[in-house]
């Protein structure tokens, strides 16, 4: 084991400790089908805010000193958790967004009482915009992924895995900046290292995936994908791109029409509505079919933020 696995591992034992009070301890849910093997779902759809990333924000929050300001952008679940976070937590969070933001977004968001910045056309230039901000007024920028504390922070899904299941066999878990699957993966090699860990990766907008078969950070097309909360490039100076590749056994692709499929089994069959990255894992839970039969196998269920009349149309 890397040193930079046990690191990370530990620094997720000591979020969970601060973050405790600021979060759901989602559950473990056993699926109607287990396809062969024994399946669950780690609802994360089921946490505050509708998705994993408060913890990562509130890890953040909490290791960084009581009266340091916190500048951040996303119009997404990264965005709603950090606000959420900093209501909780009574911080000072300035939440950068693009003139484009959906309106529905920018409300939940200011719901928070946080300070919201409207600047650019699109997310890219609104996060240029906040780390401009965090470089010349001191402020602490909270990146989506690329900080220790935010991947501490997602990594507290595998300590509540580990105390809610006897044996975990493999866990699959989409790849997006990476964040969520190094943090998990790290805690689960240092505590349970026989647990394979099988990243999905969305065929339209595969940048991590692309960059660990590289070694380096690449560019790559970003299509639309049913899974848009993985979509996107990734820093050149991403922490995720090293812990990613010491934990991830295996990369599994799927395509729109995998993605699309599995959404419908998570709502015809198993009653869950979740977000298109969610189902990307279990559709890679279904491609890797031999990775499941007879054994104990865990799909993180990353969020379930959607648009519900796009979803209906889809599912029904």
């Amino acid at each position: 084991m890397t040193d930079i696995v046990t690191a990370s591992a530990a620094r997720s034992v000591q979020a969970r400790r601060r973050i405790r009070p600021h979060i759901h301890e989602t559950p473990l849910i056993p699926a109607r089908n287990g396809h062969g093997g024994t399946l669950m779902f780690k609802a994360e759809n089921f946490q505050l805010t509708g998705s994993f990333k408060i913890r990562g924000a509130a890890s953040v929050m909490t290791a960084a000193a009581s009266d340091q300001p916190m500048i951040t952008a996303s119009s997404g679940n990264h965005g709603i958790g950090a606000a959420r976070a900093a209501q909780s937590l009574g911080r000072k969070l300035t939440v950068v967004l693009p003139e484009s933001v959906v309106p529905e977004k920018l409300a939940k968001i200011r719901s928070y009482g946080v300070e919201v910045v409207l600047h650019g056309a699109e997310t890219g230039l609104a996060e240029q915009h906040a780390q401009h901000l965090a470089r010349t007024t001191g402020a602490r920028y909270v990146s989506p992924y690329n900080d220790a504390d935010v991947i501490a922070g997602q990594g507290t899904i595998g300590l509540e895995l580990l105390d809610q299941a006897a044996q975990i066999d493999t866990v699959f878990i989409a790849m997006g900046g990476g964040g969520l699957v190094s943090g998990i993966g790290a805690v689960l090699k240092a505590f349970s290292p026989a647990t394979r860990i099988i990243g999905a990766a969305a065929e339209a907008s595969q940048a991590l995936a692309l960059s660990m078969a590289a070694g380096r950070v690449v560019d790559c097309n970003h299509d639309d994908t049913l899974a848009d909360a993985v979509a996107g490039g990734i820093d050149p100076d991403t922490l995720t791109l090293p812990l990613a590749t010491a934990v991830i056994d295996e990369v599994v692709t799927c395509s729109e029409a995998e993605i699309l499929a599995a959404l419908r089994i998570l709502a015809q069959e198993e009653n869950l509505l979740v977000e298109g990255a969610a189902a990307l894992a279990l559709a890679a839970c279904l491609k890797r079919g031999g990775a499941v039969a007879g054994k104990t196998s865990v799909v993180l269920l990353c969020g379930g933020n959607f648009d519900g009349a796009r979803l209906r149309a889809l599912v029904v």
